[in-house]
């Protein structure tokens, strides 16, 4: 089990955004969370990575529970998001956005190599580079790693932030609305990479999307919420089936 959410329930004052939310979703397996406006899918996410605390419930990241860690530490501990806005630094290079995510790792002899450009810093900066142009050059955008980010469509933004996710290849991937603002080959190519990553590194993909087609094809599992809770949980096939699931949602 890569991530799971134990019987999570977020209340605002009178109003139930999630009741008693359960499931778990295994190394390398993508599972799509859909639903009507309104359901609670962003705010499972936000329990998901530490950016709410739950009323009730527990999140758990490979076994450890992580409920009161934030989301700093989550994200040092494997797991990695995008946003239904895609979040980048408009006044950084395309490339530098992507290097921001590797950055923490440290190394290479601090402020002190910095100032004098020890041969171990530069090492580790030219390392860092090659695999921040390899996200880049995967995500299709290598020839804008020049360009500054505020410049770009809302489609190539995207595009950077997935860049900025994978660089440091993560074991749990949480896409909020990936597809919003993509054409259709950057739809594909944005599906391609993310099987690729599931494929290569085990990573767990859970990803919220109103493109119930792209969900059909990129998601092993798919899981329905409707006002706050559960509604169906298993295959593609057996959840285009569900009459809960027709009624709520598909029509």
């Amino acid at each position: 089990m890569s991530i799971a959410v134990q019987d999570v329930s977020v209340r605002f004052g009178g109003v139930h955004a999630l009741t008693g939310v359960s499931f778990a979703v295994e190394e390398g397996q993508t599972c799509g969370v859909i639903g009507p406006n309104g359901a609670g899918k962003t705010t499972l996410f936000d329990v998901v990575t530490g950016l709410r605390r739950p009323s009730s419930g527990s999140v758990l990241l490979r076994e450890s529970d992580v409920t009161r860690v934030g989301a700093v530490k989550r994200s040092r501990l494997g797991l990695r998001r995008t946003f239904q806005r895609p979040q980048v630094f408009g006044r950084l290079t395309v490339l530098e956005n992507v290097l921001t995510a590797v950055e923490w790792h440290g190394g290479g002899g601090g402020l002190a190599a910095d100032l004098l450009a020890l041969p171990g810093r530069r090492k580790l900066e030219r390392a860092r580079r090659e695999r921040a142009a390899d996200a880049l050059d995967r995500c299709g955008i290598g020839d804008l790693c020049d360009a500054y980010a505020a410049e770009l469509p809302i489609g190539q933004r995207r595009m950077v932030e997935l860049a900025r996710a994978i660089v440091d290849a993560p074991s749990v991937l949480l896409l909020d609305e990936p597809t919003s603002g993509l054409d259709g080959d950057q739809a594909d190519r944005f599906a391609a990479v993310i099987s690729k990553l599931a494929e290569d590194h085990d990573t767990t993909i859970l990803l919220v999307e109103h493109d119930v087609g792209f969900v059909m094809k990129a998601c092993e599992r798919i899981v329905v919420l409707d006002l706050g809770k559960i509604i169906a949980d298993g295959s593609p096939a057996a959840v285009r089936e569900d009459p809960a699931v027709r009624a709520a949602y598909l029509g």
